[in-house]
């Protein structure tokens, strides 16, 4: 297992959509574990394929940060099937370095995937786990929470980061502490 290198917006691969997972292979569970890896160290609470590179509809989550791989999940194609009520959570994001803004997500939603021992599962989820789940999927989509903000605040952004990436402070720029 090896840390990935987490790719960071303007990053075109962030906004194309991933293709599905055809195969689950022992090379897929190596590469997922690898993302776990990654995502505990830099750390965050969720992970996707997109964020490190390969256009592979898998996400890693881990809501609890008390105990580390207690409630890890490592789903292989997963959708959205239900969705119920409306939350505002403040969120971030590895791949949007410096920036966090409130986004309007579904409270609980119902989610069905695959996991590397090749089980289908179905999630139920709530809050925090909700809001992980809807902004990982989001990524497989090739979308990041910023397009789910308004365009002002997305216009603000994206001149606070050409001003870093012309300053040269885009590459010492951390992510949010709040991270998805």
């Amino acid at each position: 297992m090896a840390l990935l290198k987490i790719r960071k917006f303007p990053d075109p691969v962030l906004k194309e959509p991933a293709r599905l997972v055809e195969n689950i292979d022992g090379k897929l569970a190596g590469f997922i574990d690898s993302m776990v890896q990654t995502m505990y160290a830099a750390p965050g609470v969720g992970l996707a394929a997109p964020q490190v590179g390969e256009s592979s509809r898998v996400i890693v989550i881990d809501v609890e940060h008390e105990n580390p791989g207690k409630h890890l999940l490592k789903l292989i194609n997963p959708e959205i099937v239900e969705t119920h009520g409306s939350i505002l959570w403040e969120e971030g994001c590895l791949s949007v370095v410096d920036f966090t803004a409130d986004v309007k997500r579904a409270k609980e939603v119902l989610v069905r995937a695959w996991t590397p021992e090749q089980e289908e599962v179905e999630i139920e989820a709530d809050d925090l786990l909700a809001v992980a789940l809807q902004h990982e999927i989001d990524h497989l989509e090739g979308k990041l929470f910023i397009d789910r903000i308004s365009r002002i605040k997305r216009e603000l952004y994206r001149r606070k980061l050409k001003k870093m990436i012309r300053d040269g402070e885009f590459e010492k720029a951390k992510s949010p502490s709040v991270l998805i």
